[in-house]
């Protein structure tokens, strides 16, 4: 299993940022994937997640109305797009095989890094 995310960066609080996952190494159309993130100094937390075939998504409360997970599993890619950044979003954000809201997300990317700051 190989994950790699990119499109992390420094944004404007209000900004707006699209984080990329490609995957490879397994099907990745038969799984469900993940978006987590860890906070400077906090543990990782749950953010989104999507089922195998991309009709199903749930969100965390944090991030619901704001973030929108998606994938295309013909280019093995997930995608999570953040709108109306805030400070609070600032994270290192790592997509993660699987469904669990709880972790512990051991199959992982290396993760992107999302700073908000004006």
């Amino acid at each position: 299993v190989q994950l790699v995310e990119s499109g992390g960066g420094l944004v404007q609080p209000g900004g707006s940022l699209r984080l990329s996952c490609a995957a490879s190494g397994f099907t990745f159309s038969s799984y469900s994937m993940t978006w987590v993130r860890q906070s400077p100094g906090k543990g990782l937390e749950w953010v989104s997640t999507i089922y195998s075939g991309g009709g199903v998504r749930t969100y965390a409360d944090s991030v619901k109305g704001r973030f929108t997970i998606s994938r295309d599993n013909a280019k093995n890619t997930l995608y999570l797009q953040m709108n109306s950044l805030k400070s609070e979003d600032t994270a290192v954000y790592y997509c993660a095989l699987g469904f669990s809201r709880t972790g512990p997300w051991s199959q992982r990317g290396q993760g992107t890094r999302v700073t908000v700051s004006s």
